[in-house]
C-alpha cells in the first residue's frame, strides 16, 4: 500500500538522517521539534480558553 511507513522504512530513514546530520545535530533537531510541538499545544490550549471566556 503506497503512503504507509512501516517499522523497517522508519528505521532506514532514521539511519540515513543519523549519517547525514550526526548524533549531536540529530539530538538538537529532536529537541527543537519537541519544543515546537509543546509550544503549539500550549498555544492551542490558551486559544481555547480565550474563546470560552468571550462566550
Amino acid at each position: 500500500m503506497p503512503g504507509k511507513l512501516g517499522l523497517p522504512e522508519i528505521l532506514i530513514v532514521l539511519a540515513i538522517a543519523l549519517l547525514i546530520f550526526g548524533p549531536s545535530k540529530l539530538a538538537d533537531l529532536g529537541k527543537g521539534l519537541g519544543e515546537g510541538i509543546r509550544n503549539f499545544k500550549s498555544s492551542m490550549k490558551d486559544g481555547d480558553e480565550g474563546t470560552e471566556k468571550k462566550s
